[in-house]
């Protein structure tokens, strides 16, 4: 029988190719990737989605969610039945009744909020209210201070916006309270506390560690990312 297919849902301010070099290494150890476009709208559509991607997949499935994207798996995953494992980078695992806004309030700001600017305009097929996107000055240090600044500045061009309805959206479920939870931490953090990740991971009592790294950890170390992810797929 074939393994199961690791599916990776990315964040805000960003799309699926900054998984590139985890899905290489999972690749190259004999694991089936699939790294489907996260619509960043708002969670219970965005988990819509993510949901009938991962039904239409013949076999168990991992969910890896970074970000945002961890909201997204944790909301898609309660009524999906091929889903064996959820793995959380750097993610938001919330519970029902809570979202990403709320999630953070007992926890010092991080440097996010004061780099993130909304749109003048409101956000395309989003409930309302306009989009949100990380600015020019501050974007290396908020989300990839680990990588080349060239990289950064070319990650800052392509971007993709969140919708600001999608930090205030309530989770209406929460898959890792039926299904087992790994939870990666980054230490140097500045879009999400590190303290708000440890609560989140504890909370779910996921197998839990963390990376020296930033937001992006994954993307400046993917070998070490995908052999986290690898123990979900054992």
């Amino acid at each position: 029988m074939p393994g199961p297919t690791v599916v990776l849902v990315h964040g805000a301010f960003a799309d699926a190719s900054g998984f590139a070099g985890v899905i290489r290494e999972l690749e190259s150890a004999g694991h089936t990737a699939l790294a489907p476009p996260n619509p960043l709208r708002g969670v219970a559509f965005d988990a819509s989605v993510v949901s009938d991607v991962v039904k239409a997949i013949d076999g168990p499935v991992v969910l890896v969610g970074h970000s945002y994207g961890g909201a997204v798996i944790t909301q898609a995953s309660a009524g999906l039945e091929n889903v064996t494992g959820l793995v959380f980078l750097a993610a938001f695992g919330l519970e029902v009744g809570e979202s990403c806004a709320s999630v953070q309030q007992p926890f010092p700001p991080p440097l996010l909020a004061k780099t993130a600017a909304p749109t003048p305009y409101d956000a395309p097929g989003a409930a309302g209210g306009p989009d949100l996107y990380v600015q020019k000055d501050g974007f290396r240090e908020t989300f990839c201070a680990d990588v080349p600044v060239d990289m950064a500045d070319v990650m800052f061009v392509t971007q993709r916006p969140l919708a600001v309805a999608a930090l205030n959206e309530n989770a209406t479920a929460a898959g890792w309270k039926g299904k087992p939870s790994w939870f990666l931490v980054s230490e140097h953090d500045n879009a999400i506390s590190p303290d708000a990740e440890r609560f989140m991971a504890q909370r779910m009592g996921a197998t839990t560690d963390t990376i020296d790294g930033s937001h992006t950890a994954f993307i400046a170390k993917p070998v070490a990312v995908a052999t986290f992810i690898r123990q979900a797929l054992r």
